[in-house]
């Protein structure tokens, strides 16, 4: 019995095409995306910063959930209509998640942006930390804003796609080989044992 060259190049495993190989893995694509990586992260570490920092206190502190129960009653207001602006699911769970736990989501916002941007310029888990950003962007969207989050939430998942060499300029490099990620590919040249 044969085995095809699928399987003699990767036992149990599908081949990456090459072309994906080289832009989601190739480290000498790795100065582009820290480039794409930093953009993003210093947008979302600036959006978290001015939450934090901000002198009303509406994000954090004592008039915390002020601004993002404004954000939510603004949301909930784009429900109604032939083609809404907000979906009738989102706003139940705007409605009856958020709203009534504003001051709890107004620190995971504000600090959840700070940590998104912190890591992506660092580039520490960049896959993850683009995940969670890309979580915040669709959140956003799904409530009704547009702002740069459409751009943000399409990069946020190139980041995603590129997890293993997006970070490669950056702590990714060393952190993520503590945990068997690697430069190398396994050998292709291992033989396939046919049953």
């Amino acid at each position: 019995m044969t085995t095809s060259r699928l399987q003699r190049a990767s036992p149990g495993l599908l081949r990456e095409p090459n072309v994906s190989r080289l832009l989601f893995a190739d480290p000498r694509l790795a100065p582009i995306w820290a480039l794409l990586r930093i953009y993003v992260g210093y947008e979302w570490l600036m959006a978290g910063w001015e939450k934090i920092t901000n002198p009303a206190g509406v994000w954090v502190g004592e008039k915390a959930g002020t601004a993002v129960g404004g954000f939510l009653t603004g949301a909930l207001a784009k429900t109604g209509g032939a083609h809404p602006d907000v979906q009738g699911w989102y706003a139940w769970f705007l409605q009856h998640v958020a709203l009534p736990n504003a001051a709890t989501f107004s620190y995971l916002v504000a600090y959840g942006e700070v940590l998104v941007g912190a890591a992506l310029i660092v580039g520490l888990f960049t896959g993850i930390a683009a995940f969670f950003g890309g979580v915040m962007n669709a959140s956003y969207l799904l409530a009704g804003t547009i702002s740069t989050n459409p751009l943000l939430f399409i990069l946020a998942t190139w980041l995603v796609l590129g997890w293993r060499v997006a970070g490669w300029w950056g702590l990714d490099r060393w952190v993520l080989a503590l945990f068997g990620v690697t430069a190398t590919p396994p050998s292709a040249a291992q033989p396939a044992t046919v049953r």
